[in-house]
């Protein structure tokens, strides 16, 4: 049984409950294993050696999502061959490639947490009440330890994006 984290975040006002820990910069970040079709999978070490900045959302098909994703996309563009732009949502892989089709978002490597909400509970993001991942943004040095943690404690807020690009270039 994980830790559940209680007082730390809410869904327009209400509270919602965290499972897992909370990382903290200095931590070593916990491996996952996420799928990237319905048969892909990958873990960190799939992106062994680079900096990393997983953004992380609830549903892809929502509009901060949407907004979110998207930003990142642009920023990955600008990082290099050195960053690995990561988004994991508990969206079915079919939908996040639906999504990104229609978007025309190619920048970011789409990851699902739909089989059993493992990087959801190893990062302490996984919604107990919704079985969806929190709003919430990593960036991993690439010895994978955290570099930079946002856990945002309202679900429709934006992240500080600026914050989590300069944490990035920081590493470069």
């Amino acid at each position: 049984m994980s830790v559940e984290r209680t007082g730390v975040a809410t869904l327009k006002g209400n509270p919602i409950t965290l499972l897992g820990p909370e990382l903290k910069v200095g931590d070593k970040a916990p491996d996952f294993q996420l799928n990237k079709s319905l048969v892909e999978a990958v873990s960190l070490q799939d992106f062994a050696g680079k900096t990393k900045l997983i953004s992380v959302v609830p549903s892809i098909d929502t509009g901060v999502c949407d907004m979110q994703t998207r930003r990142f996309n642009e920023e990955a563009a600008k990082l290099g061959d050195n960053v690995a732009v990561l988004t994991v949502s508990a969206d079915l892989p079919m939908a996040q490639a639906r999504w990104c089709g229609a978007a025309g978002v190619d920048n970011v490597v789409m990851l699902s947490d739909y089989k059993d909400n493992s990087f959801g509970e190893a990062y302490g993001v996984l919604i107990k009440e919704l079985r969806l991942d929190m709003r919430s943004i990593f960036v991993l040095d690439a010895n994978n330890t955290v570099q930079y943690v946002e856990y945002l404690s309202e679900m429709t807020e934006h992240p500080n994006y600026e914050q989590a690009i300069e944490a990035v270039k920081a590493l470069l």
